[in-house]
């Protein structure tokens, strides 16, 4: 793996697959984003895009696509986004080795 790139975790990969199926969109792509604000700075955001913009980096895993815009890709790079099922919830995760702290909730950080 390239150290500037970003991984989507085959299972984050079968969510987003399955997601996709429930809207009957193929085209659907993830798009993990970062915004000011949440308990520790910056917060993790995800969305579903069906385009791709002209600055958006794009990582691959088979048939998924996701997308991180030119302002979150210096947050998030060399993060893994992963999607786990616990009891407290079912969520999109980022392990982010730039984020020096983080907050208990894991959807908050700073840098």
């Amino acid at each position: 793996m390239n150290a500037q790139a970003l991984e989507l975790t085959d299972n984050a990969a079968n969510k987003v697959r399955q997601l996709r199926d429930s809207e009957g969109n193929q085209d659907l792509m993830l798009r993990v984003y970062v915004t000011g604000g949440g308990c520790s700075g910056f917060s993790y955001g995800f969305n579903f895009a069906e385009s791709q913009n002209e600055d958006d980096a794009e990582f691959v895993n088979g048939d998924v696509k996701m997308l991180v815009d030119s302002l979150s890709y210096q947050y998030l790079v060399g993060s893994v986004v992963d999607y786990v099922e616990g009891l407290d919830g079912s969520r999109f995760i980022v392990q982010n080795p730039n984020a020096t702290t983080t907050c208990g909730c894991g959807s908050s950080f700073s840098i």
